[in-house]
């Protein structure tokens, strides 16, 4: 791979998979969203880019060495409406088969969540490589933890990479660092949802579950964070969007030109999290510059088998590969060193008494001291609402 390439970026949306190819000389010729609020912030943050809304309306791609899509994932993912693969919005992904036909980029990046590995058998998976093999690609996919890139997040996204130029594999089978040791994190803060709590709450030690741009109750909401060491009101936080920025690896403020349209909290909730993190974009980015050896003591895959976490394939097979989701192990972000603690906005009474009364009707099993945490809580933001 030349020193610098050039992309095209379909379904950008505020362009974390093109920010991390521009760590390692990818130069986005052209960037594609629909959502006005996403493409605003593009305009903003890649001034000197084509933009275009509806991939529907492009009848060509100009001549790029690789094209990204983050996908819709609302057909697909836990969060969203899981249709499938050929669900309204999900199924746009037929779109960029269409425009990879002519002319022909050496190179495609996708993005999309674990959930797409299982919904329907794996059909969107079969799908996928259906269309990718017609076309003449090599193709190779790993599922991947965020939190190998120094976030304090835990989002596992299906990377997909696809090339008729290089091996795929060499890029993305040429690292794997392991499961981290238990030192790696610490354990002064828990992340979780406030909005669930009964069949599960994302539990993640020294870390924030996967943002998202949706949640159970309807709306984008940021995670809880639990501060047991914390004064009592300041033991349930929230963190603000622009740390949501940083823990997807964005600089903070990177979503605020959207306010130009709507001041909606929700708003720049949803761009941050239907964003791909900036730090996986970037290792891939190292890679295509500078391909490894790779990982290949796999074995087939049999028709009717469960899709792997990590494969290649070609001619119709699959070999799944013996690699963890950890490639690398960047520095860490600390949970308490990205948050404000002390600063940071409680969690409402309301909310806090609707997880405590789910809580208590499910069978989930909590930390100690969570639970007990969360009803003095609730007594001290009662008391609060009081004095005022």
């Amino acid at each position: 791979m030349p020193d610098a390439f050039s992309v095209a970026g379909l379904f950008a949306g505020i362009g974390g998979i093109e920010s991390g190819l521009a760590r390692h000389g990818g130069r986005s010729e052209l960037l594609c969203e629909y959502w006005q609020p996403a493409h605003h912030v593009l305009a903003t943050q890649f001034p000197d880019v084509h933009l275009v809304e509806d991939v529907r309306d492009l009848r060509s791609l100009p001549k790029v060495d690789l094209v990204s899509a983050g996908f819709p994932c609302t057909d697909l993912s836990q969060a969203g409406r899981m249709n499938g693969i050929k669900g309204e919005a999900s199924g746009l992904v037929g779109e960029v088969f269409r425009l990879l036909k002519r002319p022909r980029a050496p190179m495609l990046m996708l993005e999309n969540v674990r959930n797409m590995l299982v919904l329907d058998g794996g059909t969107a998976m079969r799908y996928l490589t259906d269309e990718l093999e017609g076309l003449g690609y090599k193709w190779a996919y790993r599922l991947v933890d965020s939190r190998f890139a120094g976030v304090p997040q835990r989002r596992q996204r299906v990377i997909f990479l696809a090339s008729r130029k290089i091996d795929p594999r060499a890029v993305l089978f040429a690292d794997d660092a392991g499961e981290p040791a238990d030192d790696r994190y610490a354990d002064q803060c828990h992340g979780f949802y406030w909005t669930e709590g009964l069949r599960g709450v994302g539990w993640a030690r020294d870390a924030v579950p996967t943002l998202k741009g949706g949640s159970t109750i309807g709306i984008p909401s940021q995670p809880g964070i639990w501060n047991p060491q914390a004064p009592l009101g300041l033991r349930i936080v929230l963190p603000s969007v622009e740390e949501a920025e940083q823990m997807q690896g964005f600089p903070r403020g990177w979503t605020a030109p959207a306010d130009d349209l709507e001041k909606s909290r929700g708003t720049r909730w949803k761009l941050t999290g239907n964003a791909v993190t900036v730090g996986v974009s970037s290792w891939v980015g190292s890679r295509l510059r500078n391909p490894g050896d790779p990982i290949l003591d796999g074995r087939m895959v049999s028709a009717g088998d469960r899709w792997p976490t990590a494969a290649y394939g070609s001619g119709g097979k699959v070999w799944a590969v013996d690699v963890t989701m950890w490639p690398t192990h960047e520095p860490y972000q600390h949970l308490h060193d990205v948050v404000d603690l002390e600063a940071a906005q409680p969690l409402s009474l309301r909310a806090a008494s609707g997880f405590l009364s789910r809580a208590n009707r499910g069978n989930l099993r909590f930390a100690d001291g969570f639970l007990d945490d969360m009803s003095e809580h609730i007594g001290y933001m009662s008391s609060e609402l009081s004095v005022a």
